[in-house]
């Protein structure tokens, strides 16, 4: 099986790190697992996120301009199929869909998301490119809950939707957690990720003082953390940011992640604490919630109070949380999911 790949937003082989370019690396990994060989079809970013017309009819002319060395390309390798990974209306896939029909391939979306309230707006154009992307897609695999919801209401006839649960891209757990520090890990940037720590802090307050927290993370917004945290000197210990392996060895010398999750699409530190075993004090948000071990998680609307009692009550045994992981939450897992919608696709 011969696969393409494309990821508008961020590819795979781009040089700086972030989550979106860490889920586009784990897909194809999950495609490679399942036995296809994967080609990178285009390293285009097609991200406008400033809403401006000019940068964004650029970007669909660029696109127009290499649809014909990349279809000569897909012919050249035999393309069975066209996977998109997360086109939506500041990034959507201007390659794919133009490709796919040419080549007569499935094409197949991942993360594809609807935002019908930017139409009309300064993302119109991008908005409607991202729309025909869902419009195209044969199958669309969606993430959580709440993009499912949009895309099967405005899905045209026959197209499948399939849940591929958020992954680590590993085949194997690692170690268990074995400390007794709480543990946050967040950039200190942006206003949700501010709320989230202002509200850990609010949540410590009203723990004992046994309690203590170790914050994995580094940004612009650390002065504002430092301030919100400073009624707790003594309790909190700073590590900084850390590369993969210091964040592991953090995870496997943590008790429990504390994260509330305000505005995050799911967030991978979830997946990676529950890997080690780790109990999670979050709230009950869109998003959050599919990637969580089932339990019950305080609402949006107990703030503080109820993270903290969620603190308090009886953590999940660490091997039940991992069970759930290994079954739902790695990569060969994904690569199941991904497998059966290309079978449905006509792809095998």
């Amino acid at each position: 099986m011969r696969l393409a790949f494309y990821a508008p937003l961020k590819p795979p082989d781009h040089p700086v790190p972030s989550g979106d370019r860490a889920m586009a690396q784990g897909i194809m990994a999950a495609l490679e697992h399942m036995g296809a060989h994967v080609d990178l079809a285009s390293d285009l970013r097609s991200r406008d996120g400033a809403g401006d017309g000019h940068a964004q009819a650029q970007l669909m002319a660029q696109a127009k301009d290499l649809l014909p060395q990349i279809i000569e390309a897909g012919r050249t390798a035999d393309w069975q199929a066209w996977i998109t990974y997360h086109t939506y209306y500041k990034a959507p896939d201007l390659i794919g869909p133009t490709v796919s029909r040419a080549l007569d391939i499935p094409y197949l979306a991942i993360e594809a998301t609807r935002a019908r309230k930017r139409l009309g707006g300064p993302w119109d154009a991008f908005a409607r490119a991202a729309e025909d992307a869902c419009d195209a897609a044969d199958v669309v695999f969606y993430l959580t809950e709440r993009d499912r919801e949009a895309l099967t209401a405005y899905a045209p006839k026959g197209q499948h939707h399939i849940h591929l649960r958020p992954f680590l891209p590993r085949h194997s757990l690692p170690a268990p957690g074995k400390g007794t520090r709480l543990l946050a890990v967040g950039m200190m940037r942006a206003a949700a990720k501010l709320g989230s720590y202002k509200l850990i802090a609010q949540t410590l307050a009203l723990l004992p003082d046994s309690y203590m927290l170790d914050i994995a993370g580094d940004g612009p917004a650390r002065p504002q953390v430092e301030a919100a945290m400073a009624p707790l000197r003594g309790r909190i210990r700073y590590l900084g940011a850390l590369d993969a392996d210091a964040l592991e060895h953090a995870y496997s010398n943590a008790a429990a992640l504390i994260w509330p999750g305000l505005d995050e699409a799911f967030g991978m530190s979830y997946l990676e604490a529950q890997a080690h075993g780790l109990p999670v004090i979050a709230q009950d948000r869109p998003g959050v919630r599919d990637v969580l071990y089932p339990r019950d998680y305080p609402s949006v609307n107990e703030g503080a109070k109820g993270l903290a009692a969620l603190a308090l009550s009886p953590a999940p045994a660490a091997q039940d949380i991992r069970a759930y992981i290994t079954a739902h939450h790695l990569l060969p897992a994904a690569a199941t999911t991904l497998s059966g919608g290309l079978a449905l696709a006509g792809v095998t």
